[in-house]
């Protein structure tokens, strides 16, 4: 068999998905994720115009050959919209593979480590009434692990806040549909620096040591800030600081890591393992936090995560929803497989996403499994696919208080 057809489709049921489908001579359909939120048309253009033609009848078992083929082929290498197309090729290849061999993509990756894969829940609040509300939800689902996030004094809307109530799903969505500009958020690092340990505190106080939880400081304080926070954080035991500086200075964790045993996470705006040698090899983060959709796919996201095993460094797998049911799927497979995991990203998405991507995946008691349907586990309807029409949504701009452009 070969590949005979390279089709990509955009659907937008709440928000925009990108989802490359390569079918074989045989017949057989591969799905694969290549969403990139707010970006999606760059890599649909890089799929449809560059990628297609070059697949159409190449041997569809060659995955590792054609992984290289498009790493090394066209000389400009990584970035996260050439990371992601490839990413769609390799995962596609993968459910062809594993749909040819009968079997669920996990057990071609070596079969399962574990009986499920732990996963964490967002919970937020623009204060900490409503934060506990739906952390409360969130334990009355099964949930043990939770990231929070809730408003801080003085700002406006910010990252990650949403107002869902106790077991409400959460539905926060930051690329806003606001026509050909993004909409800007204000920050001040102070007022959060010196906010956040009260409301760790308070967590601790009414949910006690079981809990794990989880933080995302996404990528707004300077080394030395992050430096203050993970210590001042310390007390209360959280299970991961998450994106604590921008990542690109690799160098910056080696100042958090002096001052704190906070563990640390980082990666989601990394597509290489290449970002990740001065983290991994130096012991500088706990957890790596790529997505599969945006580091190159199932094929390099393995052997980024032996890579962090050696080194003794777990999975936190990115998992929201900007990452298509597709793109859920392999990093669940993967989760299931690897010696190394950590804990995985989970936000459910909505009921017309469901509608449009058909999974297998379920939830109990505060784990996923990937399902044991072959391949990936995903379908996608295409007739309910046409009947959302891409939208341009882009991620908000944040300004610090005096109008400077900060890191959002």
């Amino acid at each position: 068999m070969t590949i005979e057809i390279v089709d990509v489709n955009i659907t937008s049921p709440g928000r925009n998905f990108v989802t490359l489908k390569i079918t074989t001579s045989d017949g057989i359909v591969g799905l694969g994720d290549a969403t990139l939120n707010g970006r999606e048309l760059a890599v649909a253009s890089y799929l449809s115009d560059h990628v297609a033609s070059m697949l159409v009848g190449r041997d569809e078992d060659r995955i590792e050959d054609t992984w290289q083929y498009l790493y090394r082929g066209p000389y400009w290498r990584r970035g996260p919209v050439t990371m992601a197309a490839i990413a769609a090729v390799d995962m596609a290849l993968w459910d062809i593979k594993a749909k040819k061999a009968g079997m669920p993509l996990y057990q071609l990756l070596g079969g399962a480590s574990r009986e499920g894969v732990r996963v964490y829940a967002h919970a937020s609040g623009t204060d900490y009434a409503a934060l506990k509300n739906a952390i409360t939800g969130y334990e009355e689902l099964g949930f043990t692990a939770v990231r929070v996030q809730t408003g801080v004094p003085g700002l406006g809307q910010i990252y990650g806040v949403s107002a869902a109530g106790p077991g409400v799903r959460y539905d926060y969505e930051p690329a806003k549909r606001s026509g050909d500009r993004p909409s800007e958020e204000t920050w001040d690092t102070r007022n959060y620096l010196n906010h956040m340990p009260g409301i760790f505190s308070q967590i601790r106080e009414d949910f006690g040591t079981d809990l794990r939880i989880l933080h995302d400081g996404h990528h707004r304080m300077s080394p030395i800030e992050a430096a203050r926070f993970a210590k001042d954080i310390e007390p209360y035991d959280l299970f991961w600081l998450e994106d604590c500086t921008p990542g690109e200075d690799q160098t910056a964790l080696r100042l958090v890591r002096q001052h704190s045993t906070t563990p640390l996470a980082i990666g989601e705006v990394f597509n290489s393992v290449f970002d990740y040698q001065t983290l991994i090899t130096e012991r500088l983060i706990d957890y790596v936090r790529s997505a599969v959709t945006h580091t190159g796919g199932i094929t390099a996201m393995k052997k980024l995560l032996d890579f962090a095993a050696i080194y003794g460094i777990k999975s936190g797998i990115h998992g929201p929803t900007d990452i298509s049911p597709v793109g859920m799927a392999a990093a669940l497979h993967l989760d299931l497989a690897i010696h190394n995991f950590g804990i995985q990203e989970y936000m459910p998405h909505n009921e017309p996403t469901l509608e449009v991507f058909q999974t297998s995946f379920t939830f109990d008691k505060g784990f996923l499994h990937p399902g044991d349907q072959p391949g990936l586990g995903v379908d996608l309807d295409e007739d309910a696919a046409a009947g959302h029409e891409y939208t341009k949504a882009y991620l908000p701009v944040n300004r610090l208080l005096d109008g400077t452009v900060h890191d959002w």
